[in-house]
């Protein structure tokens, strides 16, 4: 609800849009650079294993480590994979939370873009 009132009624001008990429250069701010996310498997790997659509993020080769504990220890999955799925699972858990960073990093720098042209139409 907070982040819809933000959104749409108080501040619709700095909301992100979260259906297209971030506007601004994503090494701003850091001056070292950061870390490139990569996946390993490849598209042939992930149609040979069948894997859903929903489940082709950044957190596939967990998941493909989880799909393989579970063809070898069938039946007794639950006990003999229960570290794969929780690999897996806090994987999804950081890339959420990396992307709500993202989320509050574009908000901030629109924040802030808006702050200075409003500065700098205030010296002219």
């Amino acid at each position: 609800m907070g982040n819809m009132m933000y959104a749409y009624v108080t501040h619709p001008d700095t909301a992100p849009d979260i259906k297209n990429p971030p506007t601004f250069n994503p090494l701003l701010g850091f001056p070292n650079g950061r870390k490139e996310r990569t996946i390993e498997a490849t598209r042939e790997e992930l149609d040979r294993a069948a894997v859903p659509l929903d489940k082709r993020d950044y957190c596939v080769d967990f998941y493909l480590k989880y799909l393989r504990c579970r063809e070898q220890a069938f039946p007794f999955v639950k006990s003999s994979c229960h570290h794969e799925w929780h690999e897996y699972d806090v994987c999804q858990y950081e890339d959420f939370v990396l992307r709500m960073k993202e989320y509050e990093r574009e908000k901030r720098l629109k924040e802030r873009a808006k702050r200075i042209e409003k500065r700098r139409k205030q010296k002219m």
